[in-house]
């Protein structure tokens, strides 16, 4: 029996990348006990990349950093070799602040897990960048950094946006309001950015992902010679998914909404590309778009299996067992 892929994204807010991806293989290993179940859980340069990382096989190495705000928050990032794989989110992540700081937030403990990646002899850094809290362009990151010398180092930036730095699709303009700040904020993050950039590097700031993370990308593109890439595909490289969907007669992927974002940089779409002639399944919180539309074969959604949406989250790990088995049954044969 070939193998089936289990290559999900998180479902924020619920259950990480590899809880979900270990619940589906609950349900197919109950329906069909002999299924050859391979779990290679993804992320597309979010929170959940480090995650992602260590399910592939590197070894998470703990450091207490500067938070977005100024206080120690604990952090990590992964390592295999001489690669090492940092994300923003968890050391200037959203989730790490009681309350928004649109003007404040830093990228200060950023730069401190990039120069321990160096320090641990990476010559390779993948760099996620989602789920900051902070708008600065990188302006933490760089003084964290000091002199550090990046010569020598392949800084790869991993993304599922490709905003330039500034204006109506930059980083203030579009994710400020997600970071908490008012229209007033936004104008003055839009005129910090545009002095920052103006001093730094003005060439750098409409390159794709010059607004990642609140222009931490623009500060690696402009600074520290970084290469920008989709962060789905970085970490599919990083887990071996294609050497693992050679041997496979089916992928199941997923996230917590399929919708009309989904083909824009997000982890399914991109398992979806991935994976050639093997057909695609997904499993997902809602699904409001026709599976076809992004190449699935089918989309099996909790909210079908319970509809109200506390318990549905509240019972998600369940859930997609259930939905494991049905998949099971579907696609697999006995």
């Amino acid at each position: 029996m070939s193998a089936v892929i289990i290559a999900p994204d998180k479902f924020k807010g619920s259950l990480t990348a590899p809880q979900v991806a270990a619940a589906v293989a609950r349900g197919l290993r109950e329906a069909v006990p002999d299924v050859d179940v391979r779990l290679l859980p993804v992320a597309d340069g979010g929170d959940g990349t480090v995650d992602a990382a260590v399910a592939a096989g590197f070894v998470k190495v703990g450091r207490w950093v500067t938070g977005p705000v100024g206080r120690p928050v604990p952090a990590s990032f992964a390592v295999r070799g001489t690669t090492a794989v940092v994300e923003v989110a968890s050391a200037a992540g959203l989730t790490l602040l009681e309350r928004p700081a649109p003007l404040d937030a830093t990228s200060h403990g950023v730069g401190e897990l990039l120069k321990a990646a160096l320090d641990a002899g990476c010559s390779t850094v993948v760099l996620g960048l989602g789920g900051s809290a902070c708008t600065d362009g990188g302006a933490g990151m760089l003084e964290a950094l000091g002199k550090t010398s990046f010569d020598g180092v392949d800084l790869v930036l991993a993304s599922d946006v490709d905003n330039p730095l500034l204006g109506p699709s930059g980083a203030a303009a579009v994710y400020g309001p997600q970071k908490g700040a008012s229209p007033e904020q936004v104008e003055i993050l839009e005129a910090r950015l545009a002095d920052f950039a103006a001093r730094i590097g003005p060439e750098h700031a409409s390159l794709p992902g010059a607004g990642a993370a609140g222009g931490i990308g623009f500060a690696a593109l402009a600074v520290l010679g970084a290469r920008f890439r989709p962060g789905i595909e970085v970490v599919l490289e990083l887990a071996g998914f294609a050497e693992a969907v050679a041997d496979a007669s089916l992928v199941v992927t997923g996230e917590g909404s399929l919708d009309a974002q989904t083909r824009h940089g997000k982890a399914p779409y991109g398992v979806v590309k991935a994976s050639g002639d093997v057909p695609v399944v997904a499993v997902a919180g809602q699904c409001s778009v026709e599976p076809g539309d992004l190449g699935l074969k089918a989309a099996y959604a909790l909210l079908d299996v319970e509809p109200d949406v506390t318990r549905c989250m509240a019972r998600a790990d369940s859930l997609l067992t259930v939905l494991g088995g049905r998949i099971a049954r579907d696609w697999v044969s006995q």
